[in-house]
């Protein structure tokens, strides 16, 4: 096997879509999602007191982009408007971790029709997460 082939069977190639979510305290947001739940704090850039942008990967591939809120009003997604599904291989592990910090959970973990399990819980700011082993379908 050649160390380019050997690289991408070690490493998932980077996402081609990004997820955006725009937070009224956006250090505080990516505190918990690094610190709670397990996000990777990769880049986070600011402008004063504001975050203008933050990149957070999953350790099992993907990730999101998160800002401050600007004071000019400037909004791409309004705080708490978020859902974002992330694919995890220990379901029951992170949900139990989650539980123990004293997240808030809107659905508990359930093995699905379509296949996988998942659970669903709130940020700080009131976004979505869905966290669940289905990775979607291959392409055909």
């Amino acid at each position: 096997m050649s160390t380019s082939e050997t690289q991408h069977e070690n490493h998932p190639p980077a996402p081609d879509t990004w997820p955006i979510i725009q937070a009224q305290d956006a250090p505080a947001l990516i505190d918990f999602l690094t610190g709670t739940v397990g996000f990777l704090r990769t880049a986070v850039h600011t402008d004063g007191d504001l975050v203008a942008h933050a990149q957070l990967d999953w350790p099992e591939g993907g990730g999101v982009m998160l800002s401050s809120v600007r004071e000019d009003g400037h909004c791409v997604s309004p705080p708490g408007s978020g859902a974002t599904y992330v694919v995890t291989a220990d379901v029951d592990g992170l949900y139990e971790k989650l539980r123990a910090a004293g997240v808030r959970f809107t659905a508990e973990p359930e093995d699905k029709d379509y296949g996988g399990r998942d659970f669903t819980m709130t940020d700080p700011e009131g976004n979505t997460w869905s966290f669940g082993t289905y990775p979607g379908e291959p392409r055909g």
